[in-house]
């Protein structure tokens, strides 16, 4: 009685145990197994007995099965030996009348090729007509100005020119041969411009020869003049005498002054022909000189050399020293640079905060009201700097007060300089310190913050600098300083070395990660170098909140979308085999760490979940292989509202047949579990729809 109570009793468990063999999952079965040998000493012989009922009992209901569907089959066979004879007589006649299709369509073919090559034809000749039409003017002009400059005409051939560059060059531009009659104008304007310089010579020269001639009569007229009160008879004589030379005088003078007026409308003719403001000035400096050589002072004259020279000379000391002074302050502000610890002012009372306002023009309401200690944003450097550029203000100051120039050119000058300072040496340390490798990123946060404030102390260096000349800032030719400018370029090459040593470092993070990928169940809780990388993107960005907003978002835009681009990057690692779902289970938690941190808005002014966005596609192919979800992705691929719609079929290929490969490998009991087989299958055949998804996707591409 004993034992009949213990068989019935086990019965029921081992029809249990069968059950949850049939239906659950791999990981499952060695409880459940050990749970036969754990029982009464006959449990594993009565639980194969019952096994193999079992097996009888499916064995029957498969031949069932194929009974019952037998005689459908042989029909299924029947039908088809009967359509297999007109099969082949439809394809023959297919056949036959494809043949005859394409022996009509041969003369069709071969006149609609000649059509279409006549037509080819016709529409480039209308084409080129049309061109040629186009460029004819072009080449009638150019022709005509050839003529013009044969003929000497460079009035008119400058008008041809400027009729060509104007009005027909921008039809043809397009063309090679415009092109070189573009490029060959310049040295024919060259041309006019030698001969006009050579005939405004040859004018001026003969002014200076015949200078002489004009002298001597206008001397000689003056001298009549004073002796008309001789008698009149040897008044008349010597009057008579005088006429036949003066008359002679005038001809010659009335000569030379046709000579001069005809070359002086050649002069005016030239200089519209060419460039107006060289000749003007040629003529004038010409004349200046010939009239220095007639007015020249004898050599026993007290002061009568021009000291124009010297002071050019000076002029060019002058910008020699400012050189010199530009490369000793660029030494003096590597020295500030080397010295700065990149860390706010600190300040413990009232005392030290005086000293620090003494050198550097800092205002903030905020910070007057906070009690001691306390730290001014900006590092040591920018007070340091500051006092620099207003010594070398002074330095410069000094020479030019010995030059003997106005207040208002002494004022520009120093402008000039400071902002070459600013300009050239400030800017080339800054960049030179932005590139440095021992320059980390709070010291890039820091730099930004300090240019900012030198960025707004180029007002206060204005004002010094006026103070100085005593000219004031609204004077219209007063030159501004481009600190603007300086300090911007210095602010956007921190921020591009800000991002890419984010990247770096969360590159050294990634390479940290130490993934298993063929474990059958995950840890349950993140990866310690994903939550390292985490608290330091937290720690770093509390350094960013003293950035401008946009820069301090961008940073962690990218940061984020680097993180995501290197986790996905792993996945899909050409080395990386295999990846089992616990991996896979595993990189998820990881993945849901990194969307809480971007979730968590660890900088201010994101706009609802945009910086999530960034693992939008690490999130999507994650839950297609989390939810098994493949009928819905293939269904709804290339759909604008499809679910998966960041999955690429060939990431999610790659991915899937490492898992399979897993699959196959780790299924020990896979030939007592219909589930498993059937997971097997499905994997088999999602392979081979994503195979044919892709290989449609390379051929349209």
């Amino acid at each position: 009685m004993a034992e009949s109570s213990e068989g019935l009793g086990t019965v029921p468990e081992h029809e249990r145990i069968l059950q949850e063999i049939e239906s659950t999952d791999t990981a499952c079965v060695g409880p459940t197994l050990r749970s036969v040998y754990d029982d009464q000493p006959n449990a594993h012989k009565k639980f194969m007995e019952k096994l193999d009922a079992c097996i009888r009992n499916h064995d029957k209901e498969i031949e069932k099965m194929c009974n019952f569907h037998h005689q459908g089959f042989v029909d299924a066979i029947t039908e088809l030996l009967k359509v297999r004879t007109d099969a082949e007589k439809l394809k023959v006649q297919v056949t036959d009348t494809n043949r005859r299709f394409q022996d009509a369509g041969k003369e069709v073919i071969v006149h609609t090729e000649d059509i279409i090559r006549c037509r080819i034809q016709q529409r480039n000749i209308t084409t080129v007509v049309e061109k040629l039409q186009l460029c004819l003017p072009v080449l009638e002009m150019y022709s005509k100005l050839k003529e013009q400059m044969s003929a000497k005409r460079y009035y008119s051939a400058l008008k041809t020119m400027e009729q060509l560059e104007n009005v027909y060059f921008p039809w043809v531009s397009q063309y090679r041969f415009c092109q070189l009659m573009i490029e060959n104008l310049p040295k024919l304007r060259e041309d006019i411009k030698e001969i006009s310089m050579s005939d405004l010579k040859d004018f001026l020269e003969s002014i200076r020869k015949h200078s002489d001639k004009i002298g001597e009569t206008a001397m000689k007229q003056a001298q009549h003049q004073k002796t008309f009160s001789v008698s009149l008879q040897k008044q008349n004589k010597m009057k008579f005498g005088k006429n036949i030379y003066i008359n002679h005088d005038r001809i010659s003078e009335e000569r030379n002054e046709s000579v001069l007026k005809h070359s002086l409308e050649e002069e005016d003719e030239n200089e519209e022909e060419g460039d107006e403001e060289t000749f003007e000035n040629y003529y004038r400096k010409q004349r200046k000189k010939q009239a220095r050589l007639v007015l020249q002072p004898q050599s026993n004259m007290g002061y009568g050399f021009p000291v124009n020279r010297l002071f050019d000379l000076l002029f060019e000391i002058r910008d020699q020293y400012n050189e010199t002074l530009l490369k000793k302050w660029a030494g003096v502000f590597r020295d500030i640079f080397e010295e700065d610890n990149y860390s706010p002012i600190p300040i413990v009372n009232e005392e030290e905060y005086k000293i620090v306002i003494s050198k550097f023009p800092f205002q903030d309401p905020d910070l007057e009201k906070q009690s001691f200690p306390k730290k001014f944003p900006m590092s040591q450097s920018v007070p340091h700097i500051y006092i620099q550029v207003k010594e070398f203000i002074y330095a410069s100051l000094k020479f030019s007060e010995s030059l003997h120039r106005s207040s208002t050119e002494i004022d520009d000058m120093l402008r000039k300089s400071t902002n070459l300072l600013l300009t050239r040496t400030l800017s080339s340390c800054l960049l030179n310190l932005i590139r440095k490798p021992h320059i980390g990123l709070t010291e890039l946060v820091q730099i930004i913050i300090n240019t900012t404030h030198l960025e707004q102390a180029c007002k206060y260096l204005e004002d010094f600098i006026t103070n100085i000349t005593n000219i004031s800032q609204e004077t219209v030719h007063t030159t501004r300083l481009y600190g603007l400018s300086t300090f911007k370029d210095a602010r956007h090459a921190a921020e591009g070395e800000i991002y890419t040593k984010l990247n770096q470092k969360i590159d050294e993070f990634v390479q940290l990660a130490d993934y298993d990928w063929t474990m059958s169940e995950p840890d349950g809780r993140a990866s310690g170098y994903l939550m390292d990388l985490i608290n330091f993107l937290r720690s770093i960005f509390q350094v960013f909140t003293h950035l401008p907003g946009k820069v301090a978002q961008t940073a962690c835009m990218s940061a984020c979308q680097h993180l995501s681009t290197s986790l996905m990057q792993m996945l899909l690692d050409s080395e990386l085999k295999q990846i089992s779902m616990g991996a896979v289970q595993q990189f998820n938690l990881d993945v849901i760490q990194c969307e809480l941190f971007a979730s968590s808005e660890p900088v201010p002014g994101f706009q609802g979940d945009t910086l999530q966005l960034a693992f939008i596609d690490l999130r999507q192919l994650l839950d297609l292989f989390m939810v098994w979800d493949w009928s819905t992705y293939l269904a709804d691929y290339g759909q604008p509202a499809s679910k998966y719609l960041r999955v690429n079929p060939n990431t999610a290929l790659t991915l899937l047949e490492k898992m399979k490969d897993t699959s196959k490998k780790n299924n020990i009991f896979a030939q007592f579990r219909k589930n498993d087989r059937d997971k097997q299958k499905l994997i088999e055949t999602v392979v081979k729809q994503l195979r044919s998804l892709v290989n449609g996707m390379s051929q349209h591409t």
